[in-house]
């Protein structure tokens, strides 16, 4: 299994959306709250150019938003 990372806030729905999908198919992630650890949101800034969340890191693949069809084929499901 790939290595999955979600940079979030608590009030994203698509944030909600995505981490509600990584559990219904038993996908282990790490989370990143980018509205409380300020490091983590400039690392994710840097990492995507940009400040919209969730920015989802599966392997070496960045995806920013919940692109159900994206992540379902980077995670092989």
């Amino acid at each position: 299994m790939k290595n999955v990372t979600i940079y979030s806030t608590p009030t994203c729905h698509f944030c909600h959306m995505a981490k509600d999908f990584f559990m219904d198919n038993n996908v282990a992630y790490t989370e990143y709250n980018v509205a409380s650890d300020m490091e983590k949101r400039k690392e994710m800034v840097e990492k995507s150019g940009q400040m919209g969340v969730p920015v989802i890191i599966i392997g070496d693949e960045l995806t920013v938003g919940f692109d159900k069809a994206k992540i379902s084929q980077l995670l092989g499901i």
